[in-house]
């Protein structure tokens, strides 16, 4: 931020640096290889050891709010044996505008499902896993994938501390964590305005809820409530808001956040219902911890199988941290990485 006002280096392009500036993990086991699915930029990370059956893939989606990011991280170096990971380089907004990030992810997803045995994997163990904004492209990607025929279904979405919902800024977990780094509740707000270039000045009433319109408070209220939070995280600092009156225009304004494709968790029940089994890993102190308890919630009230894990030390950023070693880790990221290797061993 500093940076922006005294030079002309823009925030964006600081963090992208800084983000492509990072060594690429190394692995004497591993093939690292730059491919392109269609324009997609594709690092594959494939175990040098051979086998005689197929092994299982997973595609993994950075996070970064559409706006940086970096392929040079992965879990394969913890379970390298049976998995073949790819990471994505999709585009990158302000020059490339959303939906396009979600648009290189299904391009490159659909691409590597029917291609998948060429790099001896089986179709049917196809895994995609996403950090963050990445855990939204996760559950977007999987949502647009439920009434594919022509493709085999996915095995199973992992989803990363995931923004999912833009309907309730005041949920416990925004109320509570607001001022922890390093996602405030501020900044989660203003960088998901910016990955749709709305203006920011207009949209500063966001955070009391009041860009949601009375009908659309009454036909996602069931799915996005404090209500269906459990007792237990509401315990710490959690008074419920009074509500607001909706701004017709600033609802104008922001509608496009309403799009599934950027709020997952507002996906009809049709589509939800239709989702592949689930691994959601969510953190105490982290504004985005509810949206995974409720993803999970109506996951489980249609049938679907949800192993969830709660990192009560944890953060935004812990398991990101911790694939990068002893020297920057906590002992909650190392907890997360083994619980979504031990799913993985699973699939």
């Amino acid at each position: 931020k500093v940076l922006e006002k005294v030079s002309s280096i823009s925030e964006v392009y600081f963090l992208r640096a800084i983000m492509d500036g990072i060594p690429p993990l190394k692995d004497k086991h591993l093939l690292i290889k730059d491919l392109r699915f269609e324009k997609v930029k594709v690092r594959i990370y494939q175990p040098k050891t051979s086998t005689s059956s197929q092994r299982r893939g997973m595609l993994y989606f950075h996070g970064g709010v559409g706006r940086f990011g970096s392929i040079r991280k992965s879990f394969t170096r913890y379970d390298y044996v049976k998995t073949l990971s790819l990471l994505f380089r999709y585009r990158l907004a302000p020059e490339h505008p959303y939906p396009a990030q979600f648009e290189d992810c299904l391009t490159a997803t659909i691409h590597f499902m029917r291609t998948a045995q060429d790099y001896g994997v089986d179709p049917s163990r196809i895994i995609i896993c996403g950090d963050s904004s990445g855990g939204t492209l996760t559950a977007a990607v999987a949502q647009a994938l439920v009434n594919r025929r022509d493709l085999p279904k996915l095995r199973a979405q992992i989803l990363i501390y995931p923004y999912l919902q833009c309907v309730d800024f005041n949920l416990p977990s925004y109320q509570q964590n607001a001022k922890v780094p390093i996602l405030i509740k501020e900044r989660t707000i203003v960088l998901g305005l910016k990955y749709h270039n709305i203006d920011l000045k207009k949209a500063v009433p966001l955070s009391s809820n009041s860009h949601v319109p009375e009908d659309l408070q009454l036909k996602y209220q069931k799915w996005v409530s404090a209500d269906n939070i459990p007792h237990e995280f509401k315990t710490r600092g959690y008074k419920p808001n009074t509500k607001n009156a909706p701004s017709e225009e600033l609802y104008r304004l922001v509608k496009p956040v309403f799009d599934t494709v950027f709020s997952p968790l507002l996906a009809e029940d049709s589509v939800i219902a239709r989702l592949p089994e689930a691994f959601i890993l969510t953190c105490e102190f982290d504004v985005l911890r509810d949206d995974g308890l409720l993803y999970k919630k109506r996951l489980e009230d249609h049938g679907i199988k949800v192993t969830w894990c709660h990192l009560q030390e944890g953060f935004h950023g812990t398991v990101f941290l911790a694939v990068y070693g002893s020297l920057i880790s906590f002992r909650s990221g190392i907890k997360g990485l083994e619980k979504i290797v031990n799913f993985l061993r699973l699939m």
